[in-house]
């Protein structure tokens, strides 16, 4: 097990989260203009990184907010944590960010 910091409570236990998959994937603008092809690639296809990837985190079982974290696919460290909104800061930016 390992601790989290989410960017309003701070340091928890990881048992208080749970991933739900890449960030920062963003909606089509003209949804009535995507194909059939398109809404499947933008509903289904991920990147499965090796290595820093960005990923959407909410804190189910504390403030039940969202938030975005850095993680590192192959050592599970989370690097860092930010808001949604906020463009991913460096690692020191975040104190042990979540190690």
């Amino acid at each position: 097990m390992f601790v989290i910091k989410c960017p309003w409570c701070g340091d928890r236990d990881q048992t208080e989260f749970t991933c739900h998959g890449e960030a920062h994937i963003l909606r089509p603008e003209k949804p009535e203009a995507e194909t059939e092809s398109d809404w499947g690639g933008y509903i289904f296809y991920r990147k499965n990184t090796k290595g820093d990837h960005l990923e959407r985190w909410v804190h189910s079982h504390g403030c039940r907010k969202w938030f975005n974290a850095k993680r590192n696919t192959v050592t599970d460290i989370i690097e860092v944590t930010y808001k949604p909104g906020e463009t991913c800061p460096s690692p020191a930016s975040n104190d042990e960010g979540g190690k």
